[in-house]
């Protein structure tokens, strides 16, 4: 199993109507594939502060139907495990953001997955790369 990063349904998800760079389109052509592989069954799991992540910026940027559409179709993958952090692991994150120079919700990510022995994330943040135990995929 792998943890999937708010970054892969960002890619995914958004649209831009200004010409994309090549390496951009490449990166939103991976992350499509991989929420492909995701609602074909393959079993990930996220945490519920990645899924509020993906909700605010999707709000930013689309309406709030389409917002919704998409938070409810993600919450109703019965292969999407929603994990629920308490509030004093997100406190431990706070001290892992500092350790490793992370953002508190990725330094979140670690902790979750090391939590659930999770090795490798489906991400496009390279800030993970900071983390030796932790594979970044990214097709």
């Amino acid at each position: 199993m792998r943890f999937v990063d708010a970054s892969v349904f960002l890619y995914a998800y958004l649209r831009s109507e200004k010409k994309i760079p090549p390496n951009i389109e490449i990166l939103k052509r991976n992350a499509r594939n991989i929420v492909e592989r995701i609602n074909r069954g393959e079993e990930v799991t996220t945490s519920l502060v990645h899924v509020s992540e993906i909700a605010n910026i999707l709000e930013s940027r689309t309406s709030l139907e389409t917002t919704g559409d998409i938070i409810s179709a993600l919450l109703s993958l019965a292969n999407l495990d929603v994990e629920e952090p308490s509030k004093a692991l997100y406190e431990s994150a706070t001290e892992v953001s500092r350790s490793f120079s992370l953002g508190i919700n990725d330094a979140l990510a670690f902790l979750l997955m090391k939590k659930e022995d999770i090795t490798e994330v489906y991400s496009f943040d390279k800030d993970f790369d900071k983390l030796k135990d932790l594979k970044r995929v990214t097709e």
